[in-house]
């Protein structure tokens, strides 16, 4: 799996013809399509911003350490301070045809964050399989006090048209609806997750789901560990026109399904105490 560096739009690892691709950028990995699949796995915008400071709008951005506004509703930056600022790329290596990309980062890359000022460490690894892709977040507490954070695997895929497909695997999973005017988990999914609308969900599943798309003749399986949480997301028409990062008509072309732990799943790690999250994704034929 020959690899080389990116210089440009940011600095990261790529594969020949851009088939995997990591930015140092948020660690985010922004693309995978393993040999003999002719579509790309990942979903990344046309009009995605790659400039400090800035999420990139496609791929894996990581949420950490808080979801969305977070548990108290009001911290800024959504999903987090990680996703827009360069992680320390640590480890790169190759054996037997997988790739891993480690990287690392700490309160000395992202600097005072009155949200939230603990000590910690998370690091990033990628492993680019020829049948699978896997990231895991692991973070440490290396303050002298407990401290409680959110974090997601925020994984845009790729699908023929997010209104044709169908998520598998969420039969019987309560769930909240963001959508909602006072969202609470008190809604059961009931047969399989078709979107026809501006979808925001939260569901209480720990198991894998499958992503079946009759359009491009796949499925993708995605099963996770150390999550409480799968959020399934697109914005729909409307809300997507408002996003200077996505492209006109882009948003039929992605669906977001997220290994997480949020809300009542927050995790608290004391002093000295460690957490990882990890997602695998593998294509299926249809």
């Amino acid at each position: 799996m020959t690899h080389t560096a990116i210089t440009s739009p940011l600095p990261g690892i790529e594969g020949a013809a851009g088939r995997y691709r990591i930015f140092d950028h948020g660690a985010n990995v922004a693309a995978w399509q393993p040999d003999g699949e002719s579509h790309p796995v990942l979903w990344l915008s046309s009009s995605s911003g790659y400039r400090a400071g800035t999420a990139i709008r496609g791929g894996i951005p990581i949420c950490f350490p808080w979801f969305g506004p977070g548990l108290t509703g009001d911290k800024k930056p959504a999903h987090g301070f990680v996703r827009a600022v360069g992680w320390r790329r640590t480890e790169v290596t190759e054996r037997s045809g997988v790739l891993r990309v480690e990287y690392d980062i700490g309160p000395e890359i992202t600097g005072s964050q009155p949200e939230f000022s603990h000590d910690y460490r998370a690091r990033l690894t990628a492993e680019f399989a020829p049948g699978h892709l896997r990231v895991s977040l692991h973070a440490s507490n290396t303050s002298d006090e407990p401290f409680t954070l959110e974090e997601a695997l925020h994984t845009y895929l790729v699908v023929s048209d997010v209104r044709a497909i169908t998520i598998e695997g969420l039969d019987g999973a309560t769930y909240l609806d963001k959508n909602l005017p006072e969202p609470a988990f008190d809604q059961v999914q009931e047969g399989p997750l078709r979107l026809t609308g501006p979808t925001d969900r939260v569901h209480l599943h720990e198991g894998a789901v499958t992503v079946d798309d009759p359009g491009l003749g796949r499925g993708l399986r995605l099963s996770a560990e150390g999550s409480a949480n799968v959020v399934v997301w697109n914005p729909w028409e409307q809300a997507a026109a408002g996003m200077a990062d996505m492209g006109p008509g882009e948003w039929t072309g992605m669906v977001c399904v997220e290994a997480a732990n949020v809300f009542a799943d927050a995790v608290t790690l004391l002093p000295g105490e460690s957490w990882t999250i990890s997602q695998r994704i593998e294509v299926l034929p249809r």
